[in-house]
């Protein structure tokens, strides 16, 4: 890993501006540059040398969060199966023979803020990557016919992930935690949008060119290359692609006032599930009390916490115990999550959860153990950091949430400056019971 550090630079080229960010403050261990080519793409450099390997991802800055129009959710996630069909340049057999044939490993995943398109290859081929991603991103093809098969692919894939138990729950979960954001649908989409979606051919063409533009689009490369030779390139096949991006009006979830409960029958066998969310804010560095809220997820329901093992290790009730305050653009769910052993205490692992929280409503965390839950965030993250492709899917939701890396140093900044009173402050901000929704499910018998 390199650790040591470059001298800011500050250098005016052709189509943008590029700048090599310092080091010399920040967790983050590796020199960057960044540039913003005139069509509003920005292009994220991060050079690391030895391994001969670089990881390229296409970072829209679009997911099930901007599918706003009633009866058409699931095209977010549509378009990272539909983006390997192919274009006239390359059609998708040609372009699967030249990923093979670079010994790349190309592939894709949509989230609720996101979709990423990522490959990892030798850099010598970094060219051919260019030239591919490039083609398909402005001039991505496809007939009718294909579009319908496809948007069968997709229903087949939700019909085998509503097999599973944690799908079922979490879309009760989300139809009943959101009233009018569009967090309120998993990310495949609700069944009917997507059985219905052979019909929407024309309606694809419009949501790819409302948001497959350069201005909602961030290009992350990590790993062995130069950068004036990587922005030749990307500035050559990228340049002429049209901005237009268009911001979806994405509705505000109104002030939850008091607690929510769903309960969910599984047609099939399963242990019983529980979760426990709470309306969680927006990423939002420059509020301390957000970031503590943050760590709050490890400090109360991490594997060295208390409830852990209770409910884990000493009385064995659960199958496993963990958490969620993670990050999003919009303000969303920060949940607990447990798979119980024995129906009967569903209700006791609840109550336990219940207990958690409220001791650290009237309990001040020690300095030393403050200390050490910063220093074991730092080091997690730093320690996937030891290949290109760990860099950059490492980077992505945060890159993808606020459309840079900067974020990064900045948030383990204001890592550094929690106090137990901003904790404090966390939990009684954020975990609330009027701000939470229950949800329960059990098996058929």
């Amino acid at each position: 890993m390199r650790l040591f550090i470059h001298a800011m630079l500050l250098l005016t080229l052709s189509g943008g501006m590029l700048m090599a960010e310092s080091r010399e403050n920040g967790v983050f261990p590796y020199a960057y540059t960044v540039e913003t080519l005139e069509n509003g793409l920005t292009v994220i450099m991060i050079p690391m040398s030895g391994s001969g390997l670089m990881s390229y991802y296409s970072i829209v800055r679009t997911g099930s969060r901007d599918e706003f129009e009633a009866g058409k959710t699931g095209f977010a996630h549509f378009f990272e199966h539909m983006m390997f069909r192919g274009t006239k340049n390359y059609p998708a057999a040609m372009y699967d023979r030249m990923v093979t044939e670079m010994g790349a490993d190309a592939n894709a995943y949509t989230t609720d803020d996101y979709t990423a398109y990522h490959l990892s290859f030798a850099a010598e081929d970094l060219e051919t990557v260019v030239k591919l991603e490039s083609d398909r991103f402005q001039n991505l093809d496809y007939e009718e016919a294909a579009f319908q098969t496809e948007a069968g692919a997709v229903y087949g894939e939700y019909r085998k992930n509503i097999s599973n138990p944690w799908q079922v729950l979490f879309e009760a979960l989300l139809g009943k935690a959101f009233t009018r954001h569009t967090y309120g649908h998993t990310t495949i989409g609700f069944e009917e949008d997507i059985k219905a979606m052979p019909q929407l051919y024309e309606y694809s063409k419009e949501f790819f060119s409302r948001y497959y533009r350069p201005d909602n689009t961030v290009l992350l490369l990590a790993g062995n290359f130069r950068e004036a030779d990587a922005m030749e390139l990307i500035r050559r096949h990228y340049g002429d692609w049209e901005a237009g991006y268009q911001m979806p009006d994405v509705l505000a979830e109104p002030a939850q006032t008091a607690e929510r409960r769903v309960d969910v029958v599984y047609e099939g066998k399963t242990l019983p599930l529980l979760v426990v969310s709470y309306k969680g804010p927006a990423l939002d560095v420059g509020d301390p009390v957000m970031v503590a809220g943050s760590m709050l997820e490890e400090l109360l329901f991490g594997e060295t916490s208390d409830i852990y093992r209770t409910l884990v290790l000493k009385e064995q009730k659960v199958q496993f115990i963990s958490a969620d305050f993670g990050f999003n653009r919009d303000p969303r769910l920060w949940s607990i999550y447990a798979m119980i052993k024995d129906e009967a205490d569903i209700a006791s692992v609840r109550t336990e959860i219940d207990r958690t929280i409220a001791q650290f409503r009237s309990r001040t965390v020690s300095d030393r153990q403050l200390a050490d839950l910063k220093k074991r965030l730092k080091y997690s993250f730093l320690m996937g950091l030891d290949t290109p492709d760990k860099v950059a899917g490492r980077l992505a939701r945060l890159t993808a949430i606020t459309g840079g890396i900067d974020v990064v140093d900045r948030l383990y900044a204001a890592y550094d400056a929690v106090t137990p009173d901003d904790l404090r402050a966390a939990v009684e901000r954020y975990l609330a019971d009027e701000r939470r929704t229950i949800a329960t499910l059990k098996g058929r018998e």
